[in-house]
């Protein structure tokens, strides 16, 4: 339902691009990259899920990175893919608010979950030996429960602030989704109360989960270059790595976006620049994590090996009784 003062109730959303030359292709490429994006985080969900060794506070942020990324991709990208093979891409009111919230909910909570990966990084370096008691059942469900909590809190500030607004007669959203600063645009009252309450709400919501960061790695930093071993400072050095880039291509490409005024990065810019957050990024991150961390391909490679054994009955017998046949030779 529209607000009570506005008398707009639904509206279009421009997309991409205006151009019917690009439409198609565009349409191919962004289904590609929504597919690995789901294939890739849900790969991750039920690799971790199901494989015991990754049963770990590590694994258990990153099981909950890939879900938020998957349900964040999932929020706008179908949305936008719509704009590509329809002449109006119309949303109504309530959906476009739906979406709103919970595109803030998800990108909220990734940063959220970002900096607990960062603190839970720096107590497995920093105190390893109290490393289980620290990051114990308890204390990742305290951490979990206020990453989804800020994440609520930072919708709701969000949506509400932009529920707020009135809106006379201009509909056509210049953006793929349904995304704060476009509908602010499009507001017929004054909007600066709610541009503040933006600033205010996103400088939190970066500006926590960085310093939450910064902390963790400058500790961490400290604590490797005390190490005298190389393969040991390579060994922490790998641990953090793949975490480091998901925060800069995160982060980077939301403050850009964000924390400049309008002015400085015009919407037709910010809406090319906002692919990178929205769409890249949740697809990268599988990618990355599968890619530079040891004990997630390894977990791959046994549970390739166990599906190609289960349909392989004969091949499991053969490599049982070459085992064997190893054993009684070293006997």
């Amino acid at each position: 339902m529209a607000t009570k003062n506005s008398s707009v109730t639904e509206f279009i959303l421009a997309g991409l691009t205006d151009q019917p030359g690009l439409r198609i292709p565009l349409f191919f490429l962004f289904l590609g990259f929504y597919m690995v994006t789901v294939m890739g985080n849900l790969g991750l969900i039920m690799l971790i899920g199901l494989n015991s060794h990754l049963h770990t506070p590590m694994y258990f942020f990153l099981f909950n990175l890939s879900l938020i990324d998957f349900c964040y991709s999932t929020t706008i990208t179908p949305k936008m893919l719509m704009s590509f093979i329809s002449k109006k891409n119309i949303i109504l009111h309530s959906g476009c608010m739906t979406q709103l919230f919970f595109f803030c909910f998800f990108v909220v909570s990734e940063s959220f979950i970002l900096s607990a990966m960062a603190y839970d990084r720096y107590v497995a370096i920093c105190n390893p030996l109290v490393y289980m008691v620290t990051m114990s059942p308890q204390v990742c469900f305290l951490l979990l429960l206020g990453v989804y909590g800020m994440g609520f809190a930072g919708a709701m500030a969000h949506t509400g602030s932009i529920m707020s607004l009135t809106f006379c007669a201009g509909n056509l959203v210049n953006h793929f989704m349904c995304d704060i600063l476009p509908l602010l645009e499009l507001s017929c009252n004054s909007t600066y109360v709610n541009e503040l309450v933006v600033f205010i709400v996103v400088a939190i919501d970066i500006g926590m989960p960085i310093v939450t960061i910064f902390i963790s790695y400058a500790l961490i930093l400290s604590s490797i270059l005390h190490i005298r071993s190389t393969d040991g400072r390579s060994k922490a050095f790998s641990t953090c790595s793949s975490h480091m880039i998901v925060v800069c291509l995160f982060f980077g490409s939301g403050a850009f976006m964000y924390l400049k005024p309008p002015s400085i990065l015009p919407l037709d810019q910010g809406k090319v620049s906002s692919l990178f957050y929205t769409i890249v990024v949740p697809m990268l991150n599988p990618l990355i994590y599968s890619l530079r961390n040891k004990d997630v391909k390894i977990a791959m490679f046994l549970m390739r090996d166990f599906n190609f054994s289960v349909f392989s009955p004969s091949l499991l017998l053969k490599e049982n009784f070459k085992s064997l046949s190893e054993c009684l030779v070293q006997i």
